[in-house]
């Protein structure tokens, strides 16, 4: 059913530009912009040197001012008719004749050369990018005039969209089921058929499993035609003839949403691969606070004997060996429960069929936003055939005192094992490295020559802090042994995490002579747990851009939204966790506007009382989308979604909360989102200057704002500029 696409992959270095333009600033200022990215620049400064280049070198994008020393850019037109270069027009004039004269010539974009020209350059290159793009991106067209077909057929072409026809309904949803287009436009009027009915008769297929945005175009409309396209599915209803440029921004916008929505379902795949990745290497179980059981994956099962039937809802002591004293487990609940910190170490566990096993342990305490314990999860590795050999070891040495040769002989092959099973280091009483195999010199970067002799702190990085690297004697006070968790860096800088055990070897009168330090690399446990919740914040961070992308605003709004949120946190005094977890969450403020139709999000006007009654509902859509989740981030979402329109005198919806009944994230963000949409373009307004934007909060402190926060605001303003200018559109 699935018509797998070739994948086409953009090389800057290979896209050569022709910018003609008679200004040398502008010219030089395009020149060096382009270069940075990597592009292949030409230059002219007339018609006469442009057409030269274009005669003599395959040009793929022309940046094309209109008034030229010898003529006016149009001219070039009647050149290009017969090549695939891409135009952009550089022009200070802003003629709507000629703008659609010029989309219909086929030019990408216009250019308006004002003082925002450096900011506009960086959008060109960001279209190049999409164009090429563009070539991964399938558009199938559903109308039975053949002119029409051609006409929109050209259009996307130039834009270097793969565009599929089809007249009837026969042949679209054949294209549909093979090729599965990226997006569909779909005309109202065909031969023996309504598009709307073919969009509602096949919604399942289209809009619920395939998720293809579909634009219906029609000669007439009216309020019928957009009500049913809309309950059929549609995301947009355009008007027949249609305004090219009109045409190619919504067709640009829904590509670039269908993008983003790939992204997503990728990042999604990503996790759960991950997430498989770690029940593969590693033995995990979850309980409650209370000790039971909620998940375990097969490896524990394997492990254990026990089917998953057996443990889920079962005390974690059903695994427990009875070797193990009880202070072993006080010290566990203890560190886990009451200090709420992790515990690392080994415990010998009780398989269903009595026989046992050991493990390495990391418990950890999963905690919500208030600090209380919601849950714990338990990492773990086999290590019994590490701690069979150690045994076997022991035992054998003390079985043969009475063949000293042999016990000798025994202690080298025991040595020898151990040795080739894990990192090893001893040092003598003062620190000094006295011994260190292959496995030690891989993982530091070290070589012997440097290690031997030398103090154990030499393998320490300067930027490492743990009381491993204080005092060796301090450190194993009152314990038999050492076990910890330590993140270094070797010689190079790699970063790297391992499992510590350090054991004093004593003398005959309970000296400490030598001290034993056996390793285990725990680094691809690790980059295992960060990129998890790497993918995690970055599939939020989607969610939150799709919901952007849907009211035309920018990627880097919500990235704004988000630093300002994360500062102005940790100036109101919330923590680093808190500050974070805001910095994540923030960016999902208007994800309920999923739920609002494009005829009122995209409104270039102002809203009546009934269309904002609507469109006040995305506050509720987003809040009813995130509120289900145990994850503490889209807890944390939820709130900031339901209450970022709430008001400090209670004016503000969707309960007309007030003061501090208004939570803590609520307030911040409505900040940080009012500050950045104030000082941004959207569809229904320009971007204001500073000072009025100032002057609004200054108004509206204590009224819509938290007078506080409102102080803190300005109190700190260069700072909120700083990251303004850092993630400007």
């Amino acid at each position: 059913m699935n018509s797998k696409k070739n994948s086409f992959i953009f090389d800057e270095s290979k896209c050569k530009i022709l910018i003609v333009d008679d200004s040398k600033t502008i010219n030089n200022l395009l020149t060096k912009e382009f270069n940075n990215s990597n592009y292949k620049t030409y230059n002219a400064y007339n018609l006469k040197e442009a057409r030269k280049i274009i005669k003599n070198t395959s040009i793929d994008y022309l940046i094309l001012d209109i008034n030229l020393p010898d003529g006016k850019g149009y001219d070039l037109f009647e050149d290009l008719e017969n090549t695939s270069i891409k135009t952009f027009i550089l022009t200070s004039q802003k003629d709507e004749e000629k703008r659609e004269f010029s989309f219909k010539k086929g030019i990408i974009d216009f250019i308006i050369k004002d003082n925002f020209l450096f900011q506009k350059i960086e959008q060109i290159i960001e279209m190049i990018n999409k164009i090429e793009h563009n070539k991964n991106e399938t558009i199938l067209i559903i109308d039975d005039s053949f002119v029409i077909q051609q006409q929109l057929k050209d259009l996307f072409e130039n834009r270097n969209y793969n565009v599929l026809l089809a007249s009837n309904e026969k042949d679209a949803l054949k294209i549909i089921q093979e090729e599965q287009p990226d997006l569909m436009i779909l005309d109202v009027e065909l031969k023996k058929a309504n598009g709307i009915d073919f969009l509602q008769k096949n919604n399942e297929l289209i809009i619920s499993e395939l998720k293809i945005p579909v634009i219906i175009i029609s000669g007439t409309i009216n309020i019928t035609i957009t009500r049913d396209s809309y309950k059929a599915g549609a995301v947009d209803v355009i008007k027949k003839p249609f305004v090219i440029e009109e045409m190619n921004l919504k067709i640009d916008l829904w590509i670039d949403y269908r993008r983003k929505q790939k992204e997503l379902n990728r990042s999604s795949q990503l996790l759960k691969q991950y997430k498989n990745a770690v029940d593969e290497r590693s033995i995990v179980s979850k309980t409650d606070e209370r000790g039971i059981i909620t998940y375990v994956n097969e490896q524990f099962c394997l492990l254990s004997g026990y089917s998953k039937k057996e443990l889920i809802g079962k005390n974690h002591n059903i695994v427990s060996h009875p070797d193990n004293k009880k202070e072993l487990y006080q010290e566990i609940w203890h560190t886990i429960k009451n200090e709420k910190k992790s515990w690392t170490g080994k415990i010998k566990n009780k398989k269903k069929d009595g026989s046992y096993y050991w493990i390495d342990v990391l418990i950890k305490p999963i905690l919500d936003k208030n600090g209380n314990i919601e849950e714990f999860i338990a990492l773990k590795n086999d290590i019994t055939e590490q701690e069979d050999v150690k045994e076997y070891f022991q035992l054998k040495l003390k079985g043969s005192q009475k063949d000293l040769n042999h016990s000798i002989k025994l202690a080298r092959e025991y040595e020898k094992a151990i040795d080739i099973s894990s990192i090893l280091l001893r040092t003598d009483s003062d620190g000094k490295i006295n011994y260190v195999n292959n496995k030690f010199v891989e993982l530091t970067e070290f070589s012997k020559k440097e290690l031997i002799g030398s103090d154990y702190r030499i393998f320490k990085n300067i930027e490492t802090e743990n009381e491993i690297f204080k005092n060796l004697e301090s450190l194993l006070e009152d314990k038999i042994i050492f076990n910890g968790i330590l993140k270094n860096r070797s010689k190079s800088g790699k970063t790297y995490w391992i499992n510590i055990t350090i054991v004093p070897i004593k003398d005959d009168n309970h000296k400490t002579i030598e001290y034993m330090w056996i390793i285990n690399d725990l680094t691809e446990l690790f980059n295992l747990n960060e990129e998890i919740q790497s993918t995690q914040k970055e599939i939020i961070y989607k969610m939150g851009e799709i919901g952007e992308t849907r009211s035309k605003e920018t990627g880097n709004h919500v990235k704004r939204v988000a630093e300002y949120s994360k500062l102005l946190a940790i100036l109101c005094g919330l923590d680093e966790q808190q500050a974070n977890i805001l910095l994540v969450a923030s960016p999902m403020h208007d994800i309920g506007k999923v739920g609002i139709p494009d005829s009122i999000l995209k409104k270039p006007g102002k809203l009546t009382i009934e269309e904002f009654e609507i469109m006040k509902e995305h506050a509720m859509i987003g809040y009813n989308i995130l509120k289900d989740s145990n994850r503490e981030i889209l807890k944390a979402a939820a709130i900031v979604a339901k209450e970022h329109h709430e008001k400090w005198d209670g004016s503000g919806y969707p309960f007309g909360l007030k003061g501090e009944e208004i939570h803590i994230y609520g307030r911040i963000t409505a900040i940080a989102d009012v500050f950045d949409a104030l000082g941004s373009d959207r569809c229904y307004k320009k971007a204001w200057e500073d000072e009025k934007i100032f002057e609004l909060f200054k108004n509206e402190k204590a009224k819509q704002f938290d007078p506080k926060l409102v102080d803190l605001f300005f109190d700190n303003i260069q700072q909120f500029k700083d990251i303004r200018n850092k993630y400007k559109d």
